[in-house]
């Protein structure tokens, strides 16, 4: 089993006193930050942007986990890129041509990954697969955070698991939406890595012994 990796969405942060959060993440033995970006088209939300990012960079040497839920990320990926994110995701229902933008992150000297909504297919992955860092498999719809875990599409981290098995690639899984004490532990199972955790990271007491929960889960 691959080391379980957290990355913190600060979607569900206190943007008031971001400084602070990040502070508390990087005591807390966080792995990544998750960033959510959103253009209001691709989903129906706007989140923050380069100006934002920049500042974060700034301010933290944590691995940045930029997650563009963006039209077209082709355009922007090289940005990003340039205002400190160190991995890109993007989504495969993008108006990019998937394989160019892999290649214009993969240009930009970071980790590229491919994004599936819940109604998109694990099998649609398959042609990238050989070619990126990270799948991450949206656990909610995409655009607002505090929902659901939608249970059924560990299906397709199981599937994407055994697939990368299967061609001996040690691409990580990642989850996003959802994620909790009670869903962690069966994504874990289903063979995701890298948890993204939002609403509920947020809501604990003590962030370090919540890390710590999701850190043992590899055991």
């Amino acid at each position: 089993m691959q080391k379980i990796q957290v990355s913190a969405s600060i979607l569900s942060a206190d943007m008031c006193n971001l400084e602070a959060v990040v502070r508390t993440l990087e005591t807390s033995g966080t792995d990544m930050l998750h960033f959510d970006v959103m253009d209001g088209r691709f989903v129906d939300n706007i989140s923050f942007g380069i100006p934002v990012l920049e500042a974060i960079r700034k301010k933290t040497d944590l691995f940045l986990d930029v997650h563009l839920m963006i039209s077209d990320p082709l355009h922007y990926a090289e940005r990003f890129a340039k205002a400190g994110a160190n991995g890109i995701t993007f989504h495969l229902e993008s108006e990019s041509d998937p394989q160019k933008t892999i290649d214009a992150i993969h240009a930009c000297g970071i980790p590229a990954g491919i994004v599936i909504k819940p109604n998109t297919p694990a099998e649609a992955v398959l042609p990238y697969l050989s070619s990126v860092e990270m799948v991450l498999v949206m656990t909610v719809e995409p655009g607002f955070g505090g929902q659901s875990f939608l249970w059924e599409m560990l299906k397709k981290v199981q599937f994407l698991r055994q697939k990368a098995a299967e061609q001996g690639l040690s691409v990580s899984i990642q989850v996003d939406g959802g994620v909790n004490a009670e869903t962690a532990p069966e994504a874990v199972k289903a063979g995701a890595n890298n948890l993204v955790v939002g609403s509920y990271l947020f809501r604990q007491e003590n962030l370090k012994t919540a890390v710590d929960f999701f850190h043992q889960l590899a055991d």
